[in-house]
């Protein structure tokens, strides 16, 4: 797991864990969290373990698609260096704000940081949570400020606690956080609102070509034996048809889509070239 433990990533991984003794019975899973620096850490952490069918990574826009434009020296091949089991499917992050803010709508949060230039700021952890922000600095010629975090956890202290003031998360993680009422969704980065969230509005009817979509899989060291790939591969399928597990997504706003490992890569390729215009459009400068 390349990133902490209590955000999307985890969540996605923990119950796909939990269920992979159905299908691969007597299977024991241990789940090791090594975040850091955007996935890179345990990116690495898996490229260089044994490609013995025992170690598979959850992978997601950051690690294998954002990552390429966003650093200049990555230490991995997203397609070379991996071979992919599948995908689980789809996500979309969502605007947050404090439910006491002085803005309860894209619109005003617009207004108010064109008001006040500079003086606003936001919090990010992944390329999901960073990419829609600057966008939407860029795109609404707006100034204000960014801050890196290590999990998505400390940014909602943060937010919370109006240390920040607004935020991009993705939904998974937005979801348990919605139920405090102390936070307020203005706006999805979806082409179109989202089931769970149907009173809030697309960001980009607001600032066109604010549309941001990240996604979660599932790949294992390249050299990988076929046997385990196959394996693995159907173990997802299987836990991908569950009810309960699909109940379990869709609740947080997941979009369940499955993909063979085989069509996971030729949509990671393309997906690199999606986050590569997106970085671009955000005027990132790679690290």
């Amino acid at each position: 797991m390349p990133s902490a433990s209590g955000g999307a990533a985890d969540f996605i991984a923990r119950t796909f864990a939990n269920h992979i003794p159905r299908t691969l019975p007597g299977a024991t899973v241990v789940v090791d969290n090594r975040s850091g620096a955007a996935g890179i850490l345990g990116t690495l952490a898996t490229k260089s373990a044994a490609a013995d069918g025992y170690t598979f990574m959850l992978t997601s826009n950051s690690t294998h698609a954002a990552n390429v434009s966003l650093y200049r020296h990555l230490r991995y091949d997203p397609l070379k260096d991996f071979v992919q089991i599948g995908m689980f499917g789809r996500f979309s992050s969502v605007l947050l704000v404090r439910a006491n803010a002085p803005f309860r709508s894209l619109p005003e949060l617009v207004a108010a940081a064109r008001s006040q230039p500079g003086k606003l700021n936001y919090g990010y952890y992944s390329s999901s949570s960073q990419v829609p922000a600057e966008l939407l600095r860029v795109l609404a010629k707006l100034d204000f400020q960014g801050a890196s975090y290590k999990s998505v956890t400390q940014i909602l202290t943060d937010l919370m606690g109006g240390q920040l003031d607004f935020v991009f998360i993705d939904t998974l993680s937005a979801a348990p956080a919605l139920q405090n009422d102390r936070l307020r969704p203005i706006a999805v980065s979806s082409p179109q609102p989202l089931p769970t969230l149907a009173q809030v509005p697309a960001a980009q009817t607001v600032v066109p070509g604010l549309e941001v979509q990240g996604w979660f899989g599932l790949a294992a060291p390249a050299g990988t034996p076929a046997v385990a790939v196959e394996g693995m591969g159907r173990a997802l399928q299987q836990a991908m048809a569950d009810s309960a597990v699909q109940q379990a997504f869709s609740a947080r706003g997941f979009e369940n889509q499955w993909r063979s490992g085989p069509d996971l890569q030729r949509f990671i390729q393309d997906d690199i070239r999606r986050w590569a215009k997106w970085v671009d459009m955000a005027g990132i400068e790679r690290l």
